[in-house]
């Protein structure tokens, strides 16, 4: 397991930046419908601020933000969100992911429908990388091993 760095420094610099990776992560989620980006980069972006924090905080202050059990539900969500957006635009008449069929809900024209659906999705699929980036990073972090282990083989 790893230790919480000794140096303030660090420690300082890595809290520092966490507000920026975060808004750099939101900001390339909330683009991506109209540039290059997106959920997936974001949601990489967003679990690499959470290896930053392994590294400079150590791994029980990092499960303390966040358990693997939580990134599990989160992916889930994020799954669903973008499961459910498809759903609801076949629900209403179109295609999946038809987006434009979302104006009848929301009340926008068929595109600004397809700019709000392109964006949920994208949040669905941010949350999901995120999450599961960071179970895979965690992972292979620990070999496996779960807090919850207590030492047995079975």
């Amino acid at each position: 397991m790893t230790r919480a760095s000794d140096d303030v420094i660090i420690k300082a610099l890595a809290r520092l930046l966490m507000p920026f990776i975060v808004a750099y992560a939101l900001y390339v989620v909330m683009h991506g419908h109209h540039s290059p980006g997106g959920g997936f980069q974001g949601g990489v972006i967003l679990a690499a601020g959470f290896v930053l924090l392994v590294v400079t905080h150590g791994l029980e202050q990092t499960r303390k933000r966040m358990s693997e059990k939580l990134a599990g539900v989160i992916s889930s969500i994020g799954v669903f969100i973008y499961g459910g957006i498809g759903a609801l635009c076949l629900i209403l008449g179109g295609n999946y992911l038809d987006y434009g069929k979302l104006s009848k809900i929301l009340l926008v024209t068929p595109a600004e429908a397809r700019s709000l659906g392109i964006l949920g999705v994208e949040i669905g699929v941010a949350l999901a990388v995120m999450a599961v980036m960071y179970i895979i990073f965690f992972a292979i972090f620990t070999a496996g091993e779960s807090p919850e282990d207590d030492g047995r083989a079975e």
